[in-house]
């Protein structure tokens, strides 16, 4: 059973997406050895899996790992592990038993290949203090006259946190740069895992996502700040439940993604999206 593979999720083409490592075994390897595996592999994240019970095949124990560090909840490295399991397995339901909690990923495919959906734990947010949004804020050299006037910062979770900031204009999006350090320790200091960076569109909305806490400048798909966007949607009144939305993000990296994003009028968010073998 013992297996590392290497996927793209959120695309169709293992050119695009968001690259992941998936590291399938009877055991866990010690916590030493997934760092070492996945700074390795090198890739935003690798996803570590193991059966949750002897025998079973439908629960499986599962830690994700930066370069630099392990991270609660992984959306991206989730849907590369639903695929494969499924490539292992077969189709169906799976239940990753999380740092977080057990996440449920169901595995299908279409006519443009495999796919799957995560449904994440309940969402929730609170809000981003002035006195920090002033100092995310200086990280990319911005000041408030960038947000959008219609949308309030603030941070949500669906399994790690992520401060969401909406922005009025899809150029200041396509020109961001920021200040790595500085951005990383803050952070760091506040425990969250990126910055969920957004514009709206037509059908939901264009994001980037800077990773500076996992040793990466940039997320070119992110589940895990797709669904704290979609509970950040649902607590601030911009959706009427079941809505879905559609974030599309990479592109300004070269790294195309689609993720769908599914918000029903309560529990966990569903994030769904194709993965490729690379």
């Amino acid at each position: 059973m013992d297996s590392l593979q290497r996927l793209a999720a959120f695309t169709t083409d293992p050119a695009g997406g968001n690259p992941a490592g998936v590291h399938i075994a009877e055991a866990l390897p010690d916590d030493a050895s997934m760092l070492a595996i996945a700074a390795d592999v090198g890739y935003s994240e690798t996803a570590f899996l193991a059966p949750a019970s002897p025998g079973r095949i439908d629960r499986w124990q599962t830690r994700y790992w930066s370069p630099l560090a392990e991270v609660d909840f992984c959306g991206h490295a989730t849907i590369a592990s639903g695929v494969a399991l499924a490539a292992a397995h077969g189709e169906g339901t799976y239940v990753l038993v999380t740092n977080v909690g057990e996440v449920v990923v169901e595995t299908s495919s279409d006519g443009d290949g495999p796919t799957a959906t995560l449904e994440s734990v309940d969402p929730r947010t609170t809000p981003l203090t002035a006195a920090r949004l002033d100092a995310l804020l200086a990280t990319f050299a911005w000041t408030t006259d960038v947000l959008h006037p219609d949308w309030t910062p603030a941070v949500a979770f669906a399994g790690v946190w992520h401060p969401v900031l909406v922005l009025a204009d899809r150029a200041v999006l396509a020109g961001m740069t920021y200040d790595f350090d500085a951005l990383q320790q803050l952070m760091t200091d506040e425990g969250w895992t990126t910055i969920q960076v957004v514009v709206p569109t037509a059908d939901g909305f264009d994001a980037r996502d800077p990773f500076p806490v996992g040793g990466v400048v940039e997320d070119p798909a992110t589940g895990a700040a797709a669904a704290a966007l979609g509970g950040y949607l649902r607590a601030h009144g911009h959706v009427e439940p079941p809505a879905t939305v559609t974030v599309r993000q990479g592109a300004d990296m070269g790294r195309p993604s689609t993720l769908v994003v599914d918000i029903p009028r309560t529990g966990g968010i569903r994030v769904s999206g194709h993965a490729a073998a690379i």
